[in-house]
Formats: C-alpha cells, structure tokens, sequence
C-alpha cells in the first residue's frame, strides 16, 4: 500500500515537472533568436563606440580650428569699423 502511494507521488511529482519544463522548453528558439540578436547589436554598438572614440580627437582639432576662425573673423570685422 505504501508502495502505490510513494509511486502515486512520483508520476505525480515528474508530471507536474513535465507540465512546467514543456512551454520552458518550447521557447527556447525564440530565446536563442533574441540572444542572438541582441549580441549582433551589442557587436554594433562596440563598433559604433570605437568609431566615435576615433572621431573624438578630431572633433576637438575642429572646435579649435572654428575658436580661431571666429577669432580671426572678430579681428577682420573690429579693424573694419575702425
């Protein structure tokens, strides 16, 4: 008797476990699609963040280069109303 009732609680316990694995398992394509997507962006993003740290020291070369230009400009136009 007390057989049946250990072995009732096993099936019962292995479907119950069955029962909650199933959709777990069922997703996993859709969750290895995801993954896999997010770290062909992650790549992306890298990417774009080593191109931007390129583009830094530039982009201050330039903000120095345009400081001069407006200095010479207010130079030109102060020797002009004089």
């Amino acid at each position: 008797m007390v057989k049946w009732i250990v072995l009732a609680l096993v099936l019962s316990a292995l479907v119950l476990l069955v029962a909650v694995v199933r959709p777990v398992l069922s997703r996993l394509p859709q969750l290895q699609r995801a993954v896999m997507t997010l770290r062909r962006q992650q790549a992306a993003v890298e990417s774009l963040q080593a191109h931007a740290m390129t583009l830094d020291p530039q982009l201050a070369r330039l903000q120095e280069q345009a400081q001069t230009a407006a200095q010479r400009v207010a130079v030109i136009q102060a020797k002009r109303h004089d």
